[in-house]
Parts: structure tokens; sequence; C-alpha cells
């Protein structure tokens, strides 16, 4: 089964960090045969909170998905966000 990244942004303090986040995350997500289904767009919220931004990545397998996470490469990305968004991370494993 596949494995998925679900990114739910809460709030957003720092654009430009987000972007200088993007630009480094994206190598390790496709190093790890990452592929974004979902970056932002338009988006309706019916429960919950409602989110600026929503992001979907899809991996071969789940476990493809916890090696890209836990990657030095994407933590080194992930580190710039500290401080500038309040975001949802989960890793789950679809069809």
């Amino acid at each position: 089964m596949k494995g998925y990244w679900v990114c739910t942004y809460e709030k957003i303090n720092n654009m430009e960090k987000l972007k200088e986040y993007a630009l480094k995350a994206k190598p390790a997500v496709e190093h790890h045969s990452g592929k974004f289904l979902v970056r932002g767009g338009q988006n309706r919220t019916t429960e919950g909170i409602n989110s600026p931004r929503v992001v979907v990545v899809e991996f071969k397998d789940y476990h493809t998905a916890i090696k890209c996470y836990d990657s030095n490469e994407y933590q080194e990305a992930h580190d710039i966000l500290n401080g500038h968004v309040i975001r949802h991370h989960q890793i789950v494993e679809g069809g």
C-alpha cells in the first residue's frame, strides 16, 4: 500500500520561510520518489480548523514515507519551519 504525508497548516506566520522550506524539502521528497498530489490551491473547510494550506505527498509505500520524513535531508528543511508555521503532519497508509 502507498504511503502519504498529509499536512494541514493551521497558521503561517512567515511566507518567505515557507517558500525557503519548500525549495529545500522538494529535493528531499523527490529523492525518496515522493510525488506532490496537493500543494496549496483552493480549499473549502467543511469541518474543523480553517486551513490556509494543505499538502498531500504520495510515496510508493508507508515505510518510504517515514524514511523520507526521518531523513537528514528533509529534517534540515523541516527545521526552517520552526517558529514560522503551525501545522499538523501525519504519515498514513492508503490505497
